[in-house]
């Protein structure tokens, strides 16, 4: 190598270093912490249809603040207990348990019936009384003449009407609300899951479609979801007229329940589901915990391979909530890892000094600053990220940079609109794929008032204007979603 070549080579090399030197690159970790997170995390079966299952020991205080993930508490009751008295609605029974799980940040998730084999009337009896035809049935044999529970016809005329009033005033109170997070539509067939072959035998699409209709008459925000068993609760397979239907119209599914029996009939779904997940958030419910143990259904390694085949956003816990985080802290535990989205930045690269657009003395100097802001005093930040769940990150979120003072005090909110965390990809344990980008931000650009100083980074996901909605495995939370990253150095731009 002869000397001219070896002078430009030194030269590159010594300004490659003096450029790496200038900024920062930080790989963060996953502390591996459960997330607690929307459209996501575990729902606690607090009323799955009996009212003692399975919140009842609970005392009003334990929103289950030691199980790991718990996002939602899921209240399950036949409409006979919401409205015994038409027009007089027993709200309390839903909004007691409510309160205390939004006291903490959690949301709620609803299904109301209209059938139930243990009870005479899941759907009020003066619904009967005022008209509605219907049938006595023994469940697993049929229709009857006379027995201790009653079906309405699902589709009779009068049944229709109280249930659409009655709707509409579940819709009033829980549609576009902030702390509900999904609604089954649980309004025909035994136990809400969409079928009457073990019960009053009244299956029909045209029933089921009229049943998706009216909910979505009536919740016009808040996202609804079906059994799998509309499609029956053991007929595999991809598509279905019903799923389908739903699907087309924005709703989503549950699979109601499964590892009931033993493999090979743990589940049915998980090929239907592969329909909704790239779209929708799909729910997981096992079979009564206990019950699943006793028939030899349950199997820890197919609980956790549920979770991949269905894409799985939510999973239930159906049965007393320390007996099942205490046989079973192994598998919860891997689930955290996968379930729904996990957000990880991977790498991110930013200035270790940058300028701010508008000079300091312009701030005290000048009305108007307009001609004292540098539009080309920008930096840029380089960042990677991986979502390693299973799922899309269904409500989306902006990737934002925060600046703090050594008060904790906000300097800077600078937010990438450009890249939206819902179209990051999913991929196989271990292999998310990782998407890099660029942004280009400005800080102090005529006011608020900038002042030059050393100053704390952190980083969040969440909306447009800058607020952290999006929990990630960070270390370094400010308690408010914002996770710090390091630090940076604001200067003064130069006097004009």
């Amino acid at each position: 190598m002869n000397k001219t070549v070896t002078i430009i080579v030194v030269l590159f090399l010594v300004s490659f270093a003096a450029h790496a030197q200038d900024m920062y690159t930080v790989h963060p970790e996953d502390t591996g912490a459960a997330l607690v997170n929307p459209a996501m995390g575990w729902t606690m079966h607090f009323y799955s249809n009996v009212t003692r299952n399975y919140g009842s020991k609970l005392a009003p205080s334990d929103t289950l603040d030691d199980f790991p993930g718990v996002s939602t508490v899921y209240l399950r009751l036949p409409w006979s207990y919401i409205e015994p008295v038409e027009g007089k609605y027993n709200w309390a029974i839903l909004d007691t348990p409510a309160q205390r799980w939004i006291a903490k940040g959690k949301r709620i998730a609803l299904r109301l019936t209209c059938s139930e084999n243990w009870m005479k009337y899941a759907t009020p009896e003066w619904v009967k009384k005022a008209g509605a035809k219907g049938t006595f049935y023994q469940y697993g044999k049929g229709r009857v003449e006379n027995s201790n529970t009653w079906d309405p016809f699902f589709d009779d005329p009068v049944f229709i009407k109280k249930l659409d009033t009655f709707l509409a005033a579940v819709a009033q109170r829980y549609d576009n609300n902030p702390n509900v997070e999904f609604i089954d539509v649980g309004t025909y067939g035994l136990w809400g899951e969409g079928h009457t072959h073990a019960s009053s035998k009244q299956d029909k699409i045209e029933i089921q479609k009229l049943h998706i209709d009216l909910h979505l008459k009536h919740f016009k925000k808040t996202l609804l979801c079906i059994s799998d068993d509309y499609a029956g609760h053991d007929k595999p397979g991809k598509r279905f007229p019903i799923t389908d239907y739903a699907l087309s119209k924005g709703v989503t599914i549950r699979d109601d329940s499964i590892m009931i029996h033993p493999r090979p009939n743990h589940w049915y779904h998980a090929e239907m589901a592969q329909a909704f997940w790239p779209k929708l958030p799909v729910i997981i419910e096992t079979g009564h915990y206990g019950g699943c143990v006793k028939r030899g259904g349950w199997d820890p390694e197919l609980f956790l391979k549920c979770v991949e085949d269905y894409h799985a956003s939510f999973m239930s816990i159906h049965w007393w909530p320390d007996v099942f985080l205490k046989e079973n802290r192994e598998v919860i535990d891997k689930i955290n890892l996968r379930m729904g989205y996990r957000l990880m930045p991977v790498e991110v690269i930013w200035p270790q000094s940058v300028e701010a657009a508008s000079t300091q003395d312009s701030y005290g100097r000048y009305r108007d600053v307009t001609k004292h802001g540098d539009l080309s005093k920008t930096f840029k930040v380089q960042w990677a990220w991986a979502n390693k769940g299973v799922a899309p990150c269904y409500p989306g979120g902006f990737p934002a940079m925060t600046l703090k003072d050594d008060k904790g005090g906000i300097v800077s909110v600078l937010v990438d609109e450009s890249l939206n965390m819902l179209n990051l990809k999913t991929g196989l344990p271990g292999k998310a794929p990782v998407t890099r980008h660029k942004s280009e931000f400005v800080v102090g650009l005529f006011a608020p008032t900038t002042k030059p100083g050393t100053y704390e980074v952190y980083i969040s996901v969440g909306t447009p204007m800058g607020t952290p909605q999006i929990a990630l495995p960070l270390p370094g939370d400010d308690g408010h979603r914002r996770y710090k990253l390091g630090t940076v150095q604001v200067v003064s731009g130069q006097k004009q």
